[in-house]
């Protein structure tokens, strides 16, 4: 028959196909284009490395970081340590460092605080903020006035995490890229196949990171995995794919073979990537938007994945199909026809036992020690940057700040608050314009009548009254001028920035050396200023003598907001303490939504393939107890865990890993129609380990070094569990799933929606006489109208007619005949 009318045989998915495939060379042209495009669009992404701000915007540390981006300015610091120095040194060093451009000042007081067992602490801060360039090229002064010393750099100002996570991340690809050469050798076909899957996924991985732009930011930690989890998540897509041709390829030309596999692969690959779109995509309903953020970049990488697959990956095995057939290999998976059995013998020994380690890990699960800060993570790497950290901290202690926002305006209450802050033992030092002295024992928030600022300043007395009418007026207050300015008093710190303006614009004049003073107090009061008083909001800055992240500290967290409550009703309390203390009252509800939506999800997409509502709650209840085993290992090995891992592995776990249970649930659905249900147990593992060890292999390997090689604990700890949760998930799919498949037959065909029950299967060994349709194992695969005698072995389903002995020899058969042996 020509091609005319087997295309007008063709069905609507083969048409599609066919026309992918016909025109490869345009969609080579448009993904050249793309290509192109995306290498230039990668670097218009900002990233964002600041967890904060994904926080809710109605939490406090949300409003307070605001308001203080808004109304003030925070100056980059640095906390430099140098190692075996005398003290006299260190002391000219402070001094040397103070005087280069871009330094605002160096506290280095010889105290404990600053020297100890033969180290120095300079506490550093620049003209501008962390990421000023007038600070980093201060900081870089810095460290070449130190060039030679034993030197460690801590601090906000010139540390970059993406770039660091960026420099890890491109040895974690290649790493995966060589250990996805090597499993896919192991598990492929044929060799000239694995070009064409690295390939595709080159280019998808390209068109992801390529299309973030369109999101303006996105969070370091979606920058930083992104690519890798793509590669270990979409495998599978390609997989199937090639797997399909190689099949159609053994009957059919080359191209009909594509054709034929694409048709067949693209439902198949559609309804996998599903389970793993809806673990994703239940990420995105969390209230820490850094959910959303990974979720939304991950299931673009999946779609994105998907067009590959569908529009590339048929032209490139068309166009390679000469060298994928020169090229084939035996198969280096063996068959685990012995684990199969062992799984059926064990069928009633491994549920109870997984039933046990399900209560377990339920229990010890929920008493995973969550951490919502880094300072206590640890990672099996350093940086330079932490070895620096934890050198200055456990020499000279860490720094835990908070700052307390209250409305401005009021000096005296400002005051009040800060002398009741003082008295607690929990702080170490609180700043703020009511307790910054400024000269002669004045603060600078004291208010002083003209007579005391005369005396302050060495004015004339006549010379401060008209100062303080002239201030008067500009401030609108005519009363002080009518009822006498002896009593009326302004706040030093108001009056001197008033003085330098009158100063400037000409209209006073005082000596030189009172010059001097006012000009260098004008320094020091505007950057007073400009960090502690904003246009609504005045900021006190409190060193806590506490950790940054205890049940101590949290606790306090409440003493300061009743502090402030005390004279406010309106402040917030901010800091990396309030930070963590809002992730974890954000976790404990994104918790409970990402559990209930992922697996609501994923049932539904399992109920809709299965056509049953039995067998996707024994898939779920398999991969739940792989992820409370999972986060099992925290509490056991008593380790913190950091809780976005959880929340970003779990969704994962349950979306990606389940399609290792879907895979041999599929198998042993179709195999148990056609042979004994623990022939089918042994089967399904022998047809569903290449997928599985394949995949899983990835994934594992992808997760293992993202945890192994990241420096970052967020990070780390991520990867960590996902490799961890995956060998978890592929060692239940295969050494627990099938024994409950078996036990759980009957839930299985009674909760089916179809209303065809599944004929019984019929075994019989030698001379049998057959009349009717028959599917099903005789002496090999019988699927047909059979009508005679049958001398052999059958295990089949008689679909219609009989299954009888056959008369013995001589007898006489219907229609005349004689039975013959």
């Amino acid at each position: 028959m020509d091609r005319r009318n087997n295309e007008q045989k063709q069905s609507p998915m083969e048409r599609l196909a066919a026309f992918i495939v016909d025109k490869r060379k345009a969609f080579y042209l448009l993904y050249i284009g793309l290509a192109i495009f995306c290498a230039f669009s990668s670097s218009w992404t900002a990233v964002n490395d600041d967890l904060t701000s994904y926080l809710p915007a109605e939490t406090e540390t949300r409003r307070g970081l605001t308001v203080m981006e808004e109304e003030f300015v925070t100056f980059g610091t640095s906390r430099i340590l140098v190692d075996n120095i005398p003290q006299a040194r260190a002391q000219a060093l402070a001094e040397e460092l103070e005087a280069l451009n871009g330094v605002k000042s160096v506290e280095f007081d010889g105290t404990e605080d600053h020297y100890a067992n033969g180290s120095a602490l300079f506490s550093i801060t620049y003209d501008g903020t962390a990421d000023d360039p007038v600070s980093l090229e201060a900081l870089n002064r810095v460290k070449k006035t130190l060039e030679g010393y034993d030197l460690y750099v801590t601090g906000d100002t010139g540390n970059s995490d993406s770039e660091s996570l960026d420099a890890e991340m491109q040895v974690v690809m290649v790493i995966a890229v060589v250990i996805i050469l090597l499993v896919l050798l192991f598990t492929s076909h044929t060799y000239m196949e694995i070009p064409v899957l690295l390939a595709t996924f080159g280019m998808a991985a390209l068109l992801n990171k390529g299309t973030n732009f369109l999101f303006g930011e996105i969070s370091f930690v979606s920058n930083s995995v992104a690519v890798v989890l793509q590669l270990a998540l979409a495998i599978d897509y390609a997989i199937i794919l090639c797997h399909r041709y190689t099949e159609e390829r053994e009957r059919l030309e080359a191209r009909e073979a594509v054709v034929i596999a694409l048709s067949k692969a693209i439902p198949e690959i559609a309804g996998s990537s599903m389970t793993t779109l809806s673990g994703l995509g239940a990420m995105c309903f969390m209230r820490f938007g850094i959910g959303r953020d990974l979720g939304v970049i991950l299931m673009k990488a999946i779609v994105l994945s998907l067009l590959a697959v569908f529009t590339l990956m048929p032209g490139l095995l068309m166009s390679f199909s000469h060298l994928i057939d020169r090229t084939h290999h035996r198969s280096f998976v063996p068959q685990i026809t012995a684990w199969g059995r062992l799984a059926v013998r064990t069928r009633y020994i491994m549920p109870p036992i997984f039933i046990v380690l399900l209560i377990g890990g339920f229990i010890f699960s929920n008493k995973c020690p969550y951490v919502y800060g880094q300072t206590t993570l640890t990672t099996m790497r350093q940086n330079e940057s932490q070895i620096a950290q934890q050198k200055v901290d456990g020499t000279f202690g860490g720094v835990n700040t908070i700052a307390v926002m209250v409305p401005a305006g009021d000096y005296e209450r400002e005051g009040r608050l800060l002398r009741d802050l003082e008295a607690m033992p929990e702080i170490g030092t609180v700043l703020g314009l009511a307790n910054i002295e400024a000269m002669d024992g004045y603060v600078l928030t004291d208010r002083l009548t003209p007579r005391q600022f005369a005396e302050l300043t060495d004015l004339d007395v006549e010379a401060a009254r008209l100062l303080y009418t002239a201030y008067a007026v500009n401030q609108e207050s005519y009363g002080q001028v009518v009822s006498g300015l002896d009593s009326y008093g302004v706040p030093l710190l108001d009056m001197f920035l008033f003085v330098y303006d009158q100063m400037e614009e000409g209209y006073l004049t005082l000596d030189g050396e009172m010059t001097e003073t006012v000009e260098d107090l004008h320094v020091q009061l505007s950057d007073a200023q400009l960090q502690l008083k904003g246009g609504n909001y005045s900021r006190l800055v409190l060193q806590l003598d506490l950790p940054e992240e205890s049940p101590e500290t949290f606790a306090f967290l409440d003493v300061l907001h009743a502090a402030a409550g005390k004279y406010y009703d309106d402040y917030l309390v901010v800091g990396n303490s309030t930070s963590d203390f809002d992730l974890s009252s954000s976790f404990e509800k994104d918790n409970i939504v990402i559990g209930v939506l992922t697996i609501v999800f994923v049932i539904l997409v399992l109920v809709f393939t299965f056509k049953s509502s039995g067998l996707p709650v024994l898939l779920i209840l398999v991969i739940q107890g792989s992820v409370w085993i999972n986060f099992s290992f925290p509490y056991l090995m008593k380790e913190n865990l950091f809780f976005l891992s959880y929340l970003v592995v779990s969704s994962i776990q349950m979306g990606a890993n389940i399609d290792y249970a879907i895979v041999i649930a599929n198998r042993y659905t179709e195999l148990k129609q056609e042979m004994p249900l623990k022939d089918a147990v042994v089967e399904s593992l022998n047809q569903a380990f290449p997928t599985i060890v394949t995949s899983g292999t990835i994934l594992a390997s992808a997760g293992a070094l993202i945890g192994v090689l990241s420096t970052n604990p967020s990070i780390s700890s991520i990867g960590v569990c996902l490799g961890r949760g995956t060998l978890i998930s592929i060692f239940l799919v295969m050494g627990i799933l099938p024994q409950i498949l078996l036990l759980g037959d009957v839930i299985i065909e009674k909760s089916a929606f179809t209303l065809k029950a599944r004929l019984p299967l019929q075994s019989h060994t030698g001379l049998m006489r057959l009349d009717g349709h028959v599917r099903g194992y005789v002496s090999g695969m019988v699927d047909a109208d059979f009508t005679g005698l049958l001398h052999g072995t059958i295990n089949a389903a008689i679909e219609s007619g009989a299954l009888e002995d056959a008369p013995p020899e001589g007898a006489v058969l219907p229609g005349g005949g004689k039975e013959e042996a």
